[in-house]
């Protein structure tokens, strides 16, 4: 079977970078490139440093939504001319009447259209590099990076005079061969560029390297990835016209679904936010054992009020999910009665014993318990009930391909710091997704008509 499997991927690979189709978009985006760098200036300011600032926030955002935009028709149009019209055609009958299963067929067909997305959009991805090192002319005393233009014309002459020469002598095809040359020659000029300051000087390569533009780079790929998935499952029963309508209604409707659907899921307010956290007293830091107090200084005053006898909850995100505090029964009865406080026989919780503007005392009461999956700390929101979860809304939510999980831009034009290990939960993310599309391809291949 693997080697059913590779051969599968390997003739669809070919069969996907000869479609005209996959020459055009590269071209389009290159192009869509030089246009948003060379001629536009947004007047966007300077008012915040990190690895882009300014008129060049807006280069990424629309450099990096066009490699999106591009990489999802990309992924429609090959999914289905390797799918969808074999089936058409029968010729996929050759090789199911032959001893190679339907699931094989399918993760063949996938493994062989994602190789040649990856190659596209790394390439596409390279063209955004190149424009992110020139940045946007925003000033009329802003000199053009000669470094930049230089080595990206002599890979294009290079990946077009190449192909042409092949194509006349050899017979091979133009679009094949000039978009196979693309990648590794815009992968050294890129590496040029890293080389050389914009005045020629020699310079470590990590001068101009922008290490956070990468990872977020690399979410959009795996977003891609994802939405190639969904194309080769909707191809197994579609022809091209309806694929590309349900790769654009997946893409979008997983814009989306963070308003449309993902604020229905989750219902809470946070109250406030905590400024410090401290015990009263050593050994109290679990807040799991009866009398553990703590001392909380909230950043403002309270949206919502908070009294004493008030149930205290507390996580890291505004939205309640996930909170750090296990739901529990409200306390009900008086806060000064030490012996209700520490009650056996009452069910445990966290219940704010004194409260005076932003400062608040919350002490757990009733029998020992695993309240607490961690203790408070600065950052933490304060709820005052615990979150409310809609099952069906949280099912949608999650069959749907959250594309804002793989966004990451504001990220960057914020300056605030993209961890590797989020990138790693995307991608985890991103694989479930996969697994999930590619089961239901097979499903729906399965009983396929295709003599």
């Amino acid at each position: 079977m693997p080697s059913q499997l590779l051969t599968i991927a390997r003739n669809t690979f070919v069969e996907s970078v000869r479609q005209p189709i996959y020459f055009i978009l590269l071209a389009i985006c290159g192009i869509a490139q030089i246009l948003t760098t060379w001629g536009t200036g947004f007047s966007m300011g300077y008012t915040e440093s990190g690895e882009v600032s300014g008129d060049d926030k807006m280069l990424l955002e629309i450099g990096l939504a066009t490699v999106f935009v591009c990489g999802m028709l990309l992924a429609a149009f090959i999914a289905t001319a390797v799918v969808s019209r074999e089936i058409e055609n029968k010729t996929v009958l050759t090789v199911v009447s032959k001893p190679v299963s339907r699931p094989v067929l399918i993760v063949g067909k996938y493994l062989g259209v994602s190789g040649a997305m990856v190659i596209a959009v790394l390439t596409m991805l390279l063209f955004l590099q190149l424009s992110l090192r020139h940045q946007v002319l925003s000033n009329a005393s802003d000199q053009v990076d000669k470094p930049v233009v230089l080595f990206s014309f002599l890979a294009t002459f290079f990946a077009f005079g190449i192909a042409i020469w092949c194509n006349f002598f050899y017979g091979w095809v133009f679009s094949q061969t000039a978009t196979l040359l693309m990648f590794p020659l815009f992968t050294a000029a890129w590496v040029g560029t890293l080389l050389l300051s914009k005045d020629w000087h020699f310079q470590p390569i990590a001068t101009d390297f922008k290490p956070q533009v990468a990872l977020i780079s690399l979410s959009v790929l795996m977003a891609l990835l994802v939405l190639t998935a969904v194309a080769t499952a909707a191809s197994t029963r579609l022809g091209q016209v309806m694929t590309i309508v349900v790769c654009a209604g997946v893409f979008l409707l997983g814009l989306l679904s963070n308003h449309f659907i993902g604020r229905h899921a989750h219902s809470n307010r946070y109250a406030a936010v905590i400024h410090s956290a401290e015990p009263q007293r050593e050994g109290e830091t679990s807040f799991n054992q009866p009398g553990d107090t703590y001392d909380i200084a909230l950043r403002y005053a309270p949206r919502e009020p908070i009294t004493v006898g008030t149930p205290f909850y507390y996580g890291p995100n505004p939205n309640g999910v996930p909170l750090n505090i296990n739901p529990y029964k409200p306390f009900k009865g008086d806060t000064s009665d030490r012996m209700a406080m520490f009650d056996n026989n009452r069910e445990p919780a966290l219940v704010v014993v004194e409260a005076e503007n932003v400062r608040l005392t919350v002490k757990h009461v009733g029998p020992a318990a695993d309240l607490a999956v961690l203790p408070p700390r600065n950052g933490d929101y304060v709820f005052i009930r615990p979150t409310f979860v809609n099952p069906v809304a949280v099912t949608l939510w999650g069959v749907i391909p959250n594309v804002q999980f793989f966004w990451l831009v504001d990220a960057v034009t914020q300056a605030n710091p993209v961890p590797a290990r989020h990138i790693l939960l995307v991608a985890a993310y991103g694989a479930v997704q996969i697994i999930v599309f590619l089961s239901l391809a097979i499903i729906l291949f399965q009983r396929r008509e295709v003599g």
